[in-house]
């Protein structure tokens, strides 16, 4: 058996290493808590407000897509669709139809973001809000930035052809794009060409 370490050096080493374990352990909370802690904007109902002000009514629409109207929705989306189930929110005021939205959550880089997307009732692209972002902040899309997407057709909604990326935040950008368009092809697919 080899020598024994006196309590009082023992002591001393234990005091130095339980500071370094401290801060070590410090850093590691902070980097951990960066990581999983992103914004959270709105809730539910707040978006539903945003959509449709506090006096709407809204309705939950679900749809249960068919093979078909996935295949369709995918062309005109040029997005893969993770789910055959999708849910609109359709706001009324005194029966009167305010409009449609959709919450749409995607990974950006590794982590989420939730979009809320508004659609006229007409269908037209409104508005766009982010109520989510757990990606650091730098890449976040300024709220000014989704303006260049509203009331444009399916068909033109192209990351730089008319619409100016965001440097840093290309795949922001383009994952935002890409929810616009899925939004607006399925509504087009599975609720226009219904309602004629």
């Amino acid at each position: 058996m080899g020598p024994v370490m006196p309590i009082s050096r023992f002591m001393k080493a234990f005091k130095k290493g339980r500071h370094f374990f401290l801060i070590a352990g410090a850093i590691i909370v902070v980097l951990v808590t960066r990581n999983a802690i992103g914004t959270i904007y709105y809730g539910k109902k707040e978006a539903l407000e945003l959509a449709f002000g506090k006096e709407a009514q809204v309705e939950i629409l679900s749809l249960f897509l068919t093979e078909s109207q996935v295949e369709e929705i995918e062309r005109l989306a040029r997005v893969k669709l993770e789910s055959k189930l999708f849910t609109f929110y359709v706001g009324r005021n005194e029966g009167e139809l305010l409009g449609y939205a959709a919450i749409e959550s995607h990974t950006v880089r590794t982590k989420p973001e939730t979009l809320l997307v508004i659609l006229t009732p007409s269908g037209e692209l409104d508005k766009i809000y982010t109520l989510a972002f757990h990606e650091p902040p730098e890449y976040q899309p300024p709220q000014r930035w989704f303006a260049q997407l509203y009331q444009r057709q399916l068909t033109e909604l192209n990351l730089n052809y008319g619409i100016q990326g965001i440097t840093g935040a290309t795949l922001s950008s383009r994952a935002a794009v890409s929810s616009a368009r899925k939004v607006l092809a399925i509504y087009q697919v599975a609720i226009k060409e219904k309602a004629h």
